[in-house]
């Protein structure tokens, strides 16, 4: 494939904006970490809705990325993967392949941090990413770990997926979800169960009640389905 070839792609789509989202994610596909404000678009055909599907075209745009921008996204990668640890890079990988698959306008990070890999997708379509209550985000973080559990064993780490700041949200919803089941476990003297949590979880309900008088809190059952008892002291 030549070099025009490879820093050029055309698309199609209802709209001309769904046509340079299709032809934007086709060379990101090609040229993963490329700058998007480095892409330009040409217009060939602004497309036709016709009339009860008679008469219908579909918009085409063309969309060029310089060879600048192509060669500094390619180093930009490079970068990326030499200072990912194996399961970083698993982490990230996979992610931006589940991110595609849903067709979601997002770019994947991956960050190490001393008891975890958190993996952050910003865009702005990452609220498709995060579902209904947390569902879909909580599905990929599940399905890291037991992926990374596999992979890579016992050495392995925690893997935190975020978008949107939603972590930082169940970290506070988590909080206060501890402080009522201690608040009731004092009332009525028995201990009660929490739901299973990944170990990052089960961490901030401990500390959060480390200091609650009256109550404690264990951690019991076995991976991935370990969740936090509160018991009453």
């Amino acid at each position: 494939m030549n070099e025009v070839t490879d820093l050029t792609t055309e698309a199609t789509g209802e709209t001309v904006g769904e046509a340079k989202w299709a032809a934007l994610r086709e060379l990101e596909r090609r040229h993963p970490g490329l700058d998007k404000a480095a892409v330009r678009f040409e217009v060939v055909a602004e497309g036709e809705r016709g009339i009860l599907g008679v008469g219908y075209e579909p918009a085409r745009v063309v969309a060029h990325l310089p060879a600048e921008a192509a060669k500094a996204a390619a180093a930009s990668t490079t970068a990326g993967e030499s200072d990912d640890t194996a399961q970083a890079a698993d982490a990230r990988g996979l992610v931006t392949r589940i991110v595609r698959a849903l067709g979601v306008d997002a770019d994947v990070e991956a960050r190490e941090e001393p008891e975890a890999v958190v993996i952050t997708c910003s865009g702005p379509d990452v609220g498709l990413l995060i579902g209904r209550h947390g569902q879909t985000i909580d599905a990929m973080q599940y399905l890291l770990n037991a992926v990374g559990w596999r992979a890579h064993g016992e050495g392995r780490k925690e893997v935190i997926v975020d978008a949107a700041g939603y972590r930082a949200r169940r970290k506070a919803t988590l909080e206060a979800l501890a402080l009522r089941i201690a608040e009731r476990v004092r009332d009525s003297g028995e201990p009660e169960e929490l739901e299973p949590m990944t170990a990052v979880e089960r961490k901030v309900v401990h500390l959060r009640l480390k200091d609650v008088a009256g109550v404690g809190t264990a951690s019991e059952g076995t991976e991935p389905n370990r969740y936090v008892v509160v018991v009453p002291e």
